[in-house]
């Protein structure tokens, strides 16, 4: 499975993963033009190399009319002076009383540019939209006010607009089967903006990394923009540890702060075995294992028959479920009962809760988390003179081992009128 990690111990930026994002591309110069091609007048993409803490990486910039955004936005007296980058958007219910000092942009403008102005794909400008529809909302509920009347300062909208079309055309160009994004790390201190002080997070940011884990740090400065939130919001699969993979390419994003830490996004893309959700686990002495999240699922019933029972396992099984078993229970009244237990991961809950409930007669279900140890699987397929056989090899905590496909097994004893253990030793002796 294509998977791409990103890490956000330094929070993130539409900069940064962009930069990140485009170091991961074998040819990024060629996606330079395309974004200096994008057909937003006045406005330059530019990446550089960059250092942060000894770690090389890239930095992109984007300029208006000449102006790199930070500078002159950061000066007007209702921008966000955010670190990175940002679209700052606002509450105006009389915006035309303003239009003397900024020009503003709502999400109908904004909607005008991509569709009508930006020469990409038709599902790339779907993700930029989608984008800036979370940003407004967050903002919308934020300041308590209807969508309509949150507008983006302009030069911050059009360097918005370049940074997160650039992260969704390199998301559409590098098209990976998943994302999984790190714990988010937003950093701690206050932030201020056109309102006053306000606490980092931002409140835009903590709405839109709601349900995200985050930890704010030691490090004082807002680390995690509401367009980097966003952003990762609309395109995470999950949040949590990197999983066991096996990295191909990776990329340094830098931010234009320098802290103690090296501050930047990276970008890991490689390929995951299925079922290897979890990280790594070292033994000592040992090679590395792997751990994975799962949850227990059980019922008890005193009630169905051993070929109901059966015909649930196997509908559980049929479901997505990791494993299914049963143990003899003690009821009540003393009757004798049965303890179902279901075996899935946390994504397959749903589906296993409504084959439980329509296979069998409970009333209720426990749920319990566990972390499971489980030994790294491939399946290698050997050529053999009575065909194809496939071998399942297991691996890790310092042990390796192999076993035959049991249904090629049967097969082969079936086509040599053989015990298991003969075909078994026949395979053994090629």
């Amino acid at each position: 499975m294509k998977t791409l990690y990103l890490d956000c111990g330094m929070g993130a930026a539409g900069d940064m993963l962009a930069a990140a994002l485009l170091e991961l591309l074998p040819e990024p110069r060629r996606m330079l033009e395309t974004w200096n091609a994008l057909g937003i007048p006045g406005v330059r993409f530019a990446a550089a190399p960059a250092e942060k803490c000894g770690i090389r990486g890239t930095r992109v910039s984007v300029t208006v009319d000449g102006a790199e955004e930070g500078a002159e936005a950061d000066a007007a007296a209702h921008a966000h002076p955010h670190e990175h980058e940002h679209a700052a958007a606002h509450s105006h219910p009389h915006a035309h009383e303003h239009e003397h000092e900024h020009a503003h942009m709502g999400l109908s403008e904004i909607g005008h540019v991509v569709e009508g102005h930006l020469t990409l794909p038709d599902a790339v400008k779907q993700d930029v939209l989608a984008v800036f529809q979370l940003v407004a909302e967050a903002e919308s509920r934020v300041h308590g006010c209807p969508l309509p009347e949150i507008h983006f300062h302009e030069l911050g909208t059009m360097d918005a607009v370049v940074d997160i079309a650039a992260v969704c055309l390199l998301m559409h160009e590098i098209a990976p089967d998943e994302v999984i994004v790190s714990p988010v790390h937003v950093g701690c201190g206050q932030v201020r903006c056109a309102h006053g002080l306000l606490p980092v997070p931002a409140p835009a940011t903590a709405l839109l990394l709601q349900g995200v884990p985050i930890y704010g740090g030691t490090i004082e400065g807002e680390l995690c923009t509401p367009t980097g939130a966003a952003l990762l919001r609309h395109f995470a699969d999950r949040f949590g540890a990197m999983p066991v993979m096996r990295s191909e390419r990776i990329g340094y994003g830098m931010g234009k702060k320098d802290f103690p830490a090296a501050n930047c996004v990276r970008a890991l893309l490689g390929e995951r075995a299925e079922g290897t959700e979890g990280c790594g686990a070292d033994v000592p002495g040992g090679a590395p294992g792997l751990t994975d999240e799962i949850l227990e699922l059980a019922c008890n019933v005193d009630d169905m028959s051993a070929e109901a029972i059966a015909f649930a396992c196997a509908k559980l099984l049929e479901a997505g479920a990791l494993d299914v078993f049963t143990l003899p229970a003690g009821m009540k009244k003393g009757r004798p009962g049965t303890l179902l237990t279901v075996l899935c991961r946390p994504a397959e809950k749903a589906a296993m809760l409504r084959t439980i409930f329509l296979h069998t007669s409970t009333l209720g279900v426990r749920e319990s988390a566990a972390k499971r140890y489980v030994l790294a699987r491939e399946t290698e397929t050997l050529e053999t003179p009575w065909g194809p056989v496939r071998r399942k090899i297991s691996s890790g905590y310092g042990v390796r081992r192999a076993k035959y496909e049991y249904d090629d097994l049967v097969r082969l004893a079936e086509a040599r009128g053989c015990s298991l253990e003969e075909a078994r030793a026949l395979l053994e002796d090629l």
